[in-house]
């Protein structure tokens, strides 16, 4: 299972509610970046996840408007809530697409390549691209891509 965990791009500091906040033009250019970069590798049958903010939403959309809104990965949800929406380590697709928050994504990339829940870093608009395989018996996460906006 390939198992991508996207962090929404640069969005502004106030809104109504905290589900309210836009991206800004910044945020615009590293969502259209990375969905770039994106495009080019996933695969047609990858089931995109969303948390309901506006800020999730408009980084998915240069991507695609196929994608499915999971309040389960809404602002504030645990790693274990991001596993689940998933379904890892099964899936729910061969390719699951996070569009997220932190600190619950990095929670979940530290998690899946250490074993420890720690609170790594996710830039904003930045993605990790993890692969779970099994090799003589043994699960294993591979990191296949870590890109940040300004490098994609």
């Amino acid at each position: 299972m390939n198992l991508i965990l996207w962090r929404h791009a640069e969005a502004e500091d106030t809104a109504s509610s905290d589900l309210a906040r836009q991206l800004t033009p910044r945020g615009r250019k590293q969502a259209l970046t990375v969905a770039k970069w994106l495009r080019t590798r996933l695969e047609p049958d990858a089931v995109i996840l969303v948390s309901p903010a506006a800020r999730t939403v408009q980084t998915v959309e240069p991507l695609t408007d196929q994608y499915r809104v999971a309040k389960e990965i809404a602002p504030g949800a645990s790693m274990q809530d991001v596993l689940e929406a998933a379904a890892w380590p099964d899936g729910i697709a061969p390719t699951v697409v996070i569009v997220g928050h932190q600190p619950t994504l990095g929670r979940v990339a530290s998690f899946l390549v250490t074993g420890q829940e720690t609170d790594w870093a996710i830039k904003k608009g930045g993605l990790w691209w993890l692969y779970k395989r099994e090799r003589n018996g043994d699960d294993q996460v591979i990191v296949r891509a870590v890109i940040s906006p300004d490098l994609a």
